[in-house]
């Protein structure tokens, strides 16, 4: 299977999409002005203790105060707050803890009102942004993740993960990880680390310990709401989870993303730096993978099957609901059994890839199209499993029932992905009128010839529909070469199915969009 990653910058932020085998598997748009990111650690300040809830409310500087329940403590939380306090009080402090003691740890069934008080400073993690109306949910559970392992301070094993089976692998990396870790630090051993060697995984974990480190320092100084350590943004965090031998490239669309993207690499696995690529061409980098065409046709409340069929997706505020329908074209079987199975066999493949897509959470109800025989039902409920396999969060998948339904529940730790694929005219804003498509070339060439000659514009380009951006380039002697012939200058022309037909912008060599009158 080949992977590729596409990051293109846009003024909002990073749009990326992970393709597999040229199909789109995983959309995430990584704002530049973003808070409140999992992974994120802030120090926060206790502004509620309910001891009905057993909970706290933590206020990090978001409109509403983040949750933090007692189970999500650390069972080091007294060693926590103990190092917390004094570092915030300007007491001298070693960041690799180096002769810190760890105080007891709290009981499991304890109250929450016997470890956080009103007005308390706590240093904690976000482990789900907010959703909806929803703040924030935090940890005091804190962990640094890298490429291969997992720093946890205050705490002192290494936990291998259950993925890895081999009994001498597991042994191996036990006894590795015990000789090089720091005192007070616990690890986690990821599934990738399998078979790994020891100055990859050193390597990986010294670069943990140094963000804890340059937390800390952070920590000395910080105030009240501050952002102590930063969890690394989207596009490295896909990298640092996925990469693997089966990457085939990752492009990049702007200069500053793919130093930043090469020196990432450099970091974690240097011996793929080669599959790293920039986009400079003619065609937007989306635009030229197919990937505009599938956002547009994935995210609707329709989704089409190859077969014919299609899903309907709607969403409530407890619950996603699927329903499978066979549609008009995918009844060539010879039975309604037939038929069925084929259909929902599709279904389950794109349900699974929908799930990923959109980063829908909570609970999902897929109802299948109804199958007699229970056989088939257990088909399909072992190929949406397997589908499952590659979803990097948390989930459940429960047998299909005699009714035909499947309940799924996913962990969900940011807001679902949600991109209107309803289009209002460009030029009516939906009045149902518009200017004759016919006379947007000569919009198009009146506002060129101010341009260029009032306001002496050069190094322009245009953005423009598919359609129109062939008409300018039809012939052997293009449209676009004779304006270069009258006007002395070469005239960019960009073309954008994202826009309508009568739509056009025109941007200076900076790339601004000039503003017309």
């Amino acid at each position: 299977m080949s992977n590729e990653l596409l990051i293109s910058n846009t003024q909002q932020g990073d749009r990326i999409a992970l393709m597999q085998n040229k199909r789109l598997t995983e959309y995430h748009f990584d704002e530049t002005e973003h808070q409140f990111a999992v992974g994120d650690i802030y120090l926060g300040t206790v502004r509620k203790v309910v001891a009905g809830l057993n909970a706290a409310f933590i206020d990090i500087g978001y409109e509403k105060d983040a949750f933090l329940h007692y189970h999500d403590l650390s069972p080091n939380i007294n060693s926590l707050n103990q190092y917390t306090k004094d570092a915030v009080s300007g007491k001298p402090i070693s960041p690799r803890m180096k002769g810190f003691e760890n105080l007891p740890q709290i009981d499991k069934l304890g109250k929450v009102t016997d470890v956080l008080t009103r007005n308390q400073p706590v240093l904690v993690q976000v482990v789900k942004e907010p959703i909806s109306s929803k703040g924030p949910r935090l940890s005091c559970d804190i962990s640094i993740a890298g490429r291969y392992v997992v720093l946890v301070p205050f705490a002192n094993a290494v936990n291998i993960s259950k993925k890895i089976t081999s009994k001498q692998e597991r042994n191996r990396l036990h006894k590795l990880l015990s000789s090089v870790k720091p005192d007070n630090f616990g690890v986690i051993v990821r599934t990738v680390a399998e078979n790994k060697e020891m100055e990859e995984l050193q390597r990986d974990l010294e670069t943990c310990v140094e963000k804890w480190e340059n937390g800390i320092k952070a920590l000395k100084k910080a105030k009240p709401r501050d952002r102590i350590v930063t969890e690394m943004d989207r596009a490295e965090s896909l990298l640092r989870d996925l990469l693997n031998d089966d990457f085939d490239s990752i492009v990049v669309d702007t200069k500053e993303a793919f130093e930043s993207t090469k020196y990432f690499l450099q970091a974690i696995a240097p011996e793929r730096e080669e599959i790293l690529k920039f986009h400079n061409g003619k065609t937007k980098l989306f635009e030229q993978y197919g990937v505009e065409k599938q956002i547009k046709s994935l995210f609707g409340r329709s989704v089409s099957l190859p077969g014919g069929g299609y899903l309907i997706i709607e969403h409530t505020e407890a619950l996603h609901v699927v329903d499978v329908n066979s549609g008009n074209k995918s009844t060539r079987e010879e039975d309604q059994e037939a038929t069925a199975l084929t259909v929902n066999m599709e279904a389950a493949k794109e349900v699974a890839r929908q799930l990923r897509l959109r980063d829908m959470g909570g609970i999902v109800v897929v109802d299948f199209i109804d199958m007699k025989r229970a056989e088939n039902r257990k088909l399909i409920h072992t190929v949406l499993k397997t589908e499952m396999k590659t979803d990097r969060s948390k989930y459940t998948v429960l047998p299909i029932s005699k009714f035909g339904l499947s309940q799924i529940t996913r962990q969900r730790v940011r807001p679902e992905m949600n991109i209107s694929t309803r289009e209002s005219c460009p030029t009516c804003s939906g009045s149902g009128k518009i200017q004759a498509s016919i006379s947007v070339t000569d919009l198009v060439e009146n506002n060129l010839e101010y341009i260029l000659n009032k306001q002496n514009e050069r190094g322009i380009s245009i953005i423009v529909h598919p359609f129109v951006y062939s008409y300018y380039r039809e012939g052997i002697i293009t449209r676009q070469m004779k304006w270069f012939a009258q006007y002395k200058t070469w005239v960019k022309l960009i073309k954008d199915s994202s826009i309508g037909i009568t739509e056009f912008h025109f941007l200076n060599k900076d790339g601004d969009e000039i503003e017309l009158s």
